[in-house]
């Protein structure tokens, strides 16, 4: 199964993003490359998962105020 894709990471340049394993950008493990894949939010801007055919359901306004109160 699967990992769910986080739509907004707080740090995601410290992450591969190019397999469900998430390795530290220093520690590839999958053989991906000689580089880490970045995550949609680093090419595409915040709103990158409204845009496109990529499966994921936009986060409903009750999901932002939970996760802005945790920040």
């Amino acid at each position: 199964m699967a990992k769910n894709f986080p739509i907004s990471p707080k740090h995601p340049e410290r992450i591969c993003w190019g397999c469900d394993r998430y390795c530290a950008a220093n520690a590839l493990a999958c053989g991906n490359g000689s580089d880490r894949t970045m995550h949609p939010a680093e090419m595409l801007g915040d709103d990158w998962y409204l845009h496109g055919d990529w499966g994921i359901e936009p986060p409903s306004a009750s999901d932002k105020a939970v996760d802005e109160g945790r920040s």
